[in-house]
Parts: structure tokens; C-alpha cells; sequence
């Protein structure tokens, strides 16, 4: 077994076990279980950037054995600059949401903390499968345990939630399945994607390709106007399901992006690159300001994620370096403060069980260990220097001015966006003086609490200073990408 394959099954292989363990009177030992777990499965994935030629654009840690011989589909993994610090991203944030559900969730504990580590599992899975069919069946796997976490831990209108979260994301996947049946076709028989991607395909071929996985990536980005399933789903998922959600759930769909639309329908990707950059700036402008209305503080997060995704997809479809690092870069980045905030509004809704903001006032007053950090996650949602949330957003806006001003200048508008709706939240929610009882009686971060958060200031903060390993990782992997796009492959 490899490293890639083991960074895949361990996590899976522990949530069997947690399943089978059963019953709550054992939820103690199934707690320990799933941490040391989940610590595991993230050690195992360490050696993978250790030992990573970041001069290499080739796929990495190959594993490549038969799995169904009279369809040539193989067990075929693989992990290149693009999709490494993914990998790790799945893990670490892994063991932040058990940390984060060690104490929360109190029913059916092995089967929560079983869902998630078998989740972990699928998601590396989909950042390592290099064979078209395998790619498939876990990233359509992912569907399952996030169904379940959504549907039985969720909120008063979890069932809605769910069912909701698994129509659109399965109905837009459908078109992605006939585009995979059609280049199996096309390739004599081959998932193998390096086939793929050097296919010689008429205009007419790419453009219906392109847009079979539009409908799937679009729908899991998610990109405006396939953007409402989000705002409810964060709603009522536990906060644990919003933390993955939208820490690496939605990057799957932008994942896609360059694995599939760019490589292998180029010339469509360059031809309706226009209709991706003028729904990304819509999702970045429009969905900001939606964000600057909401009264509920996780709908609030969720829809400045719409936006903060629109910054990746418009920084992959400018097709320059900085474009489709500062996308790359914007996604782990995402990943890290996106997961912080839903975890910040987890802390306080466990004390008060509200998300409304007008519920809070003063929690500074009450909380002011939690309040800092809270408020560094604020600032790096915010885009501020220093901080994670900077680095990917600025890339990509100096991409975007090098590839049209107006463009740059119309992204640039998020940042003040971003800093209103962000800011005006954390006024209301934590400064002024003490509003209610509840407020007044709250108690500050503890031991576990602080751990988890301090990890992801942590993250977040050395991204912000020295994003330098991230983007050296993927700088071969780009160039070879931007290289294949810009050659024509019409026939």
C-alpha cells in the first residue's frame, strides 16, 4: 500500500471501526478513537509535501493496479502541485472538526465522528484519482456521509437541507458521467486521464464537454446562480458539516476546474471563459452585498463563501500564473478561515443556541480570550496583510488587472464588501456593551476549544506571513496547465 492509498483508507478504515463499535455508553472510547484517528490519517499525509518534488510537474506517489479489467478502469492515484496541499487540508481539517464535536454532540456519537473520518477518506480520494471512472465514484461518494451528517445532526429543517444538498449536487454530476462515457469512447477505451487530456476533440466536442462539467463543478463550487443549496444547507448542518463543507467540500468543484474543463476542452475553456469570469465577478459583487443583509450569522459566512469562491474560479479563468495560483492559494486559504468562522459561531452557539446576530452584544465583555481570536478570523475574512485571506485574493486581482483593469478593479470592489459585511457582524455580535442575560452569563473558551482555534490562527497566520511553501509547491504543475491550455487541440 502506498502513501496516497494509505492517506485514503486509514481514515476510512477507522470509521468503519467506529461504526461497528456502536451504542453511547461507549462514547468516550469512541472519541479517543476517532482523534488518535484523525491525528493518524494527517501524520500519514505529512511525508507526501516532505517528500515532494515541487521542481516536478509530473504526477507524484503513482499507484496504478487493475481494478475492473473488462472496462480497463484501474485503481490509479496520483497527486501533482495542484492538488498536494488538498490532501493535507483534508486531514488537518479532519482533526480540527473532532476536536470541535468531542464534546457538542452527545447521540450517536460513533456514528458522527465515523461519517466525517470516513468523509476524509473519499475527499483525499477525489484530489488523488488520475483515472476518470475512480474520480467519479468518490466524488459522488462524498454525497453519502455529508447527506447523513446534515440529515441527522442538523437543524429543525435538516431533512429539507439534506435533500436539498443531494439533488443538486447529484443532478449536476449526471452530465459529468455521459462527458466521462463519451471520452471513454473517444479514447478506445481508457479513464486513464493523461489519455484524456491530450484527446484531439472537435469545437462542437469541447464545448458540449465543458459544459457537462460546468453543470457538475459549477453546482459544488458553487457558483452563482447555483448558489442557493449553500446558504441553507450551512444553516442547518451541525457546525462540524459546515466547517468541511466549506473548507474542502466546495473545493472539489473548483478541483475539478483544472483537472477536467481546462486539460481536456481547452479551446471551449478560452472560448466561454468570458460567461465563468462574469458569473465569478456577479458571485464576488452581488452575493457580497446579499452577505451584508443577513441576520443569521452562519448564512452570513456561507454566502461570503459563494463570494470568496468567485475569487477562484475568476482567478482560474484569466489564464495567467498569477490567476490560477492566487486561485489555488484562495482555496486552501478559504479552507482555513472559512472553517475558523464556522467553528467561532459553533462556540457560540453551543452556549446561547441562537445564530442571530441580534441574540448577541459585548460577548468581548464575557469572552474576550474567544473574541481575539475571533477577531484575527474576522481580519483574515477581510482579506487583511498578514493573514491567509490576503494572500490568494491579492494574487488573483493582480492577475486579473494584468489580464483586463476593469475586471481587477471590479474584483478589487470585494474587498470592500468583504470588510463591510465581516466587520459590521463582528460590531454587532462582539463590541458595545453587555445587551442580555445571555450574554452576561456566557463563559470563555476552554482547554478544548482553545486548542482548535488556536490551531487554525495558527494556519492561518503562517499562511499569511510566508505563503511561500504553498505557491513553490504548485508553480510547475501551473506552468505545464496554462502550457496545455494555450496550445490547440482542434481538429
Amino acid at each position: 500500500m502506498g502513501m496516497l492509498s494509505l492517506a485514503i483508507w486509514l481514515p476510512i478504515s477507522v470509521g468503519l471501526v467506529l461504526l461497528a463499535i456502536g451504542r453511547d455508553e461507549y462514547a468516550r472510547v469512541v472519541r479517543w478513537v476517532a482523534l488518535l484517528g484523525a491525528i493518524a490519517s494527517f501524520l500519514v499525509t505529512l511525508p507526501l509535501y516532505l517528500q515532494f518534488d515541487s521542481a516536478s510537474a509530473a504526477m507524484q506517489f503513482v499507484e496504478k493496479s487493475s481494478w475492473i479489467d473488462r472496462f480497463n478502469v484501474n485503481y490509479h492515484l496520483g497527486v501533482d502541485g495542484i492538488s498536494l496541499w488538498f490532501v493535507l487540508l483534508t486531514a488537518f481539517m479532519t482533526v480540527i472538526v473532532v476536536i470541535a464535536g468531542w464534546e457538542v454532540i452527545t447521540t450517536r456519537v460513533n456514528q458522527y465522528f465515523g461519517a466525517f473520518l470516513i468523509l476524509s477518506g473519499l475527499m483525499i480520494g477525489v484530489f488523488s484519482a488520475i483515472d476518470g471512472l475512480l474520480f467519479y465514484v468518490f466524488f459522488e461518494s462524498t454525497l453519502i456521509p455529508m447527506y447523513l451528517i446534515i440529515g441527522i445532526w442538523g437543524g429543525p429543517n435538516k431533512i429539507y437541507a439534506a435533500f436539498k444538498f443531494f439533488l443538486y449536487t447529484l443532478l449536476g454530476s449526471l452530465l459529468m458521467l455521459v462527458a466521462f462515457i463519451y471520452l471513454y469512447i473517444q479514447s478506445n477505451g481508457s479513464f486513464d486521464l493523461s489519455v484524456w487530456h491530450a484527446l484531439p476533440l472537435g469545437s462542437t466536442a469541447q464545448t458540449l464537454l465543458f459544459f457537462a462539467f460546468f453543470a457538475a463543478f459549477a453546482v459544488k463550487v458553487p457558483m452563482f446562480p447555483v448558489h442557493t443549496w449553500l446558504p441553507d444547507v450551512h444553516v442547518e448542518a451541525p457546525t462540524g458539516g459546515s466547517a468541511v463543507l466549506a473548507a474542502i467540500m466546495l473545493k472539489l468543484g473548483a478541483y475539478g476546474f483544472l483537472r477536467f474543463s481546462m486539460p481536456i476542452a481547452p479551446d471551449a475553456s478560452r472560448e466561454w471563459a468570458w460567461l465563468v469570469i462574469a458569473l465569478s465577478l456577479v458571485a464576488v459583487i452581488y452575493v457580497g452585498l446579499v452577505a451584508m443583509v443577513q441576520q443569521d450569522m452562519k448564512k452570513l459566512v456561507a454566502y461570503s463563501s459563494v463570494a470568496h469562491m468567485g475569487f477562484v474560479t475568476l482567478g482560474f479563468f484569466i489564464f495567467n500564473d498569477l490567476g490560477v495560483s492566487g486561485g489555488l492559494v484562495q482555496m486552501i486559504a478559504h479552507g482555513f478561515v472559512s472553517g475558523a468562522m464556522f467553528l467561532s459561531i459553533g462556540v457560540l452557539y453551543d452556549r446561547v443556541h441562537s445564530r442571530d446576530i441580534a441574540s448577541y452584544g459585548g460577548v468581548v465583555n464575557t469572552m474576550p480570550k474567544f473574541t481575539a481570536f475571533a477577531l484575527l478570523f474576522a481580519m483574515a475574512n477581510c482579506g487583511l496583510p498578514g493573514t491567509a485571506g490576503f494572500v490568494g485574493e491579492w494574487m488573483v486581482i493582480l492577475g486579473a488587472i494584468k489580464f483586463n483593469f476593469w475586471i481587477g478593479l471590479a474584483a478589487a470592489s470585494a474587498l470592500i464588501f468583504g470588510a463591510a459585511y465581516t466587520l459590521w457582524m463582528f460590531k454587532r455580535v462582539y463590541l458595545g456593551s453587555v445587551v442580555n442575560n445571555d450574554v452576561k452569563e456566557l463563559t470563555d473558551i476552554n482547554a478544548r476549544e482553545f486548542t482548535m482555534l488556536a490551531l487554525l490562527a495558527i494556519a492561518v497566520l503562517a499562511m499569511g506571513i510566508y505563503p511561500k511553501p504553498f505557491t513553490d509547491v504548485m508553480d510547475a504543475s501551473v506552468a505545464q496547465l496554462l502550457k496545455h491550455v494555450a496550445m490547440s487541440k482542434l481538429i
